[in-house]
């Protein structure tokens, strides 16, 4: 189990963000909180991995509408919900869209901690596929637009001339475009490069 991943608490009910917070805190994880799914969502892109304790019920998105916004977006957090109006259908739903769990409210603090720690248990290797993800994409990022250009090109399997050709460019920019390509995705070679791009795609 590892507790540096981060807890994010989705729940429009300000007491509770911060109860639940000070609580994590307090167990050695750490909690990001906020107000409604729309916050999360706009903070999303740099966020990283994490395991997700969303309310059900909120102003705005619902947290069953985040889990399929998520899901959308091919974003795989392991979700675990809280909701003070549960019920066998919604947690159904729930569970079938990927959920790890669905606490009813009230609910003590510890049964939230036990979800917490059993998901980071059973995801142990689905959470160092993500964390594989995040640094690939965070290394894709430092791409221009044309070396993004070139590694998709590299990764079909073009050569040099070919890919010159196509972005209408000389020989020599290409291999430059190249080099650095391998410089900022820290591939060792072209295999590598090609399963890079496949985990970050």
């Amino acid at each position: 189990m590892d507790k540096k991943w981060p807890v994010f608490l989705v729940d429009d009910d300000a007491a509770v963000r911060d109860a639940l917070s000070f609580y994590l805190e307090g167990s050695g994880f750490t909690a990001r909180t906020f107000a409604s799914a729309e916050a999360f969502l706009e903070g999303l892109d740099g966020m990283g991995c994490g395991v997700l304790v969303v309310d059900q019920r909120m102003t705005g998105m619902s947290g069953l509408e985040l889990q399929s916004e998520l899901n959308d977006r091919g974003v795989e957090l392991p979700t675990i919900f809280i909701t003070g109006h549960g019920d066998v259908r919604m947690s159904v739903k729930a569970m079938k869209e990927g959920a790890a769990d669905f606490l009813e409210k009230p609910f003590r603090n510890s049964d939230l901690l036990a979800s917490i720690e059993q998901v980071l248990v059973q995801d142990a290797a689905k959470m160092e596929e993500y964390r594989l993800q995040a640094r690939l994409t965070a290394k894709r990022k430092r791409l221009t637009p044309r070396e993004k250009q070139v590694m998709e090109c590299i990764v079909r399997g073009l050569s040099n001339k070919n890919i010159a050709e196509l972005l209408r460019v000389s020989i020599r920019t290409v291999e430059v475009h190249r080099r650095r390509v391998m410089e900022k995705m820290d591939a060792a070679s072209l295999p590598d490069l090609v399963r890079m791009a496949d985990a970050c795609a």
